[in-house]
């Protein structure tokens, strides 16, 4: 009976053994992917719907009071490339936002998206803050949150479109910045990227933590489903004063900007009301072509 035993034993060991194995591999595969788990900040403006701007014919000022407002279209790129990447690396995406109260109402579409939490800092006194006001209001908060493997932001506003928020916000931090990216990969500590330089394209690499400016060019942002939704009434928006970050009135507002916008208008739109006749079609085309080469609309 004692090798029967013995028999046992060694098949128990193999078993155990076997069970080792399978944990250690598990273990080893869980902990990588902790290695490389990201987080990933998405900075998110509440943008106006330019598309819905009316303007006033007589003063030709931009009536905007009545215009819906939405996430702006480059920052909902910036944002669907933080959500894939947590969906293939995992991690947490959080969003940003520094704008009035009810933006914490347009921000609820990026946590349909995907995004984890949401952050908004509002306050009276940011009112007439321009890029470099806003660049310091929004490095504040990051160096409150903590660090992040990423800072996406999109490569302008659909409103302003001045591009100036992301590279600013990367010199506060002291932080690599990339701009103009149409396409990112993330493995380990190192992002790769490429730029678009309207003429060329150009690859760069960069080790984490940096600052990458998005292209509509990146993706196309998903539209959430009714559950994402749904769920996302029930994902938190936090709310900060300036108070919270100890911002002192000297640094935002018009008192901490460089630029003061004393007026938008919108472009004359004068026509010469000029009307083309002719007996035929084609004496109708002839006059027609000698009018836009007389303007300058078309060359010999």
């Amino acid at each position: 009976m004692i090798w029967l035993r013995f028999v046992v034993l060694c098949f128990s060991l193999m078993i155990l053994g076997k069970i080792y194995e399978v944990i250690y591999e598990w273990l080893e595969e869980y902990f990588q992917r902790c290695e490389i788990m990201a987080r990933i900040l998405v900075c998110v403006k509440q943008a106006i719907d330019v598309s819905q701007v009316k303007v006033d014919t007589a003063t030709r000022r931009l009536i905007t009071v009545d215009a819906p407002k939405k996430i702006s279209d480059f920052d909902k790129n910036a944002l669907e490339e933080a959500i894939r990447l947590k969906e293939k690396l995992g991690g947490e995406v959080l969003t940003l936002t520094v704008g009035p109260e009810d933006a914490k109402t347009t921000v609820r579409e990026a946590l349909a998206m995907g995004a984890d939490k949401a952050y908004v800092v509002t306050d009276p006194m940011f009112e007439g803050s321009d890029t470099l006001a806003i660049s310091y209001i929004l490095a504040e908060a990051v160096k409150k949150l903590g660090p992040f493997d990423l800072i996406l932001c999109g490569e302008a506003s659909v409103d302003s479109f001045s591009a100036q928020v992301g590279p600013r916000l990367a010199d506060r931090l002291n932080l690599p910045l990339v701009t103009y990216v149409k396409k990112l990969s993330l493995e380990g500590d190192v992002v790769t990227v490429e730029r678009n330089l309207e003429d060329s394209y150009e690859t760069i690499r960069a080790k984490t933590p940096v600052l990458l400016t998005v292209t509509k060019e990146l993706n196309e942002p998903r539209i959430p489903a009714l559950m994402a939704i749904m769920k996302a009434s029930k994902k938190e928006v936090v709310l900060w004063k300036a108070a919270d970050l100890n911002i002192p009135k000297e640094k935002v507002g018009e008192a901490g900007s460089a630029i003061k916008v004393l007026s938008v208008l919108a472009p004359k739109m004068e026509r010469k009301k000029i009307v083309i006749k002719g007996e035929t079609p084609a004496e109708t085309a002839e006059k027609l072509a000698k009018a836009l080469i007389q303007e300058g609309v078309i060359k010999r």
